[in-house]
């Protein structure tokens, strides 16, 4: 499946604006996570499209992602995809081995509790957001509160690098697509 395809599979199960623009956040940063490690950008690109490309339409945890991982493994795509796709979640069970799987993790919550952080700012701009100002809100529970602070310290922890390099990194990647996330 190339990138394309990918656009074309998660714009058929997803109308929603900010589930699209959270799949293109977690896009750019699997993206930068490629670069930085050697990898494939354009296949890790693709997971972080699609990883929750079936969440509008199955939603429930009983759900999601595994329908999406039955779609993605009908379309023939590579196994280490799927397991990324599937271990993204923690309550699936599915173990976080791979070095793809381990990033999918580690940037699905930060991309989405980095958005909250830009959104609170007075330029509204992904541009104004520091590593500073994502910790300050992880403290304050009240604050985006349906975001998993467990998952964004334990991605980094798993992915082997410092939470504030982390956060530095993921924001730096989203500011690459600013004008795409409307930030």
């Amino acid at each position: 499946m190339n990138r394309e395809q990918a656009w074309e599979l998660l714009n058929e199960y997803t109308t929603k604006d900010g589930l699209i623009k959270h799949a293109l956040a977690v896009e750019a940063a699997m993206r930068a996570y490629a670069g930085r490690y050697g990898e494939d950008e354009t296949a890790w690109g693709i997971v972080g499209l699609l990883h929750d490309f079936d969440y509008e339409r199955y939603p429930s945890l009983d759900d999601h992602p595994m329908k999406g991982v039955e779609i993605l493994r009908s379309k023939g795509l590579p196994q280490e995809w799927i397991t990324a796709v599937a271990g993204h979640a923690r309550h699936t069970g599915v173990k976080r081995e791979s070095l793809m799987a381990k990033a999918l993790f580690a940037v699905d919550e930060l991309t989405g509790f980095v958005v909250a952080v830009a959104l609170v700012r007075p330029s509204k701009k992904i541009a104004d957001v520091k590593v500073t100002s994502v910790k300050k809100k992880m403290k304050d529970r009240a604050f985006a509160a349906n975001v998993s602070r467990e998952d964004i310290a334990q991605g980094a922890q798993e992915l082997g690098v410092d939470l504030d390099e982390h956060i530095g990194f993921v924001i730096n990647a989203m500011q690459g697509i600013s004008d795409r996330l409307g930030l």
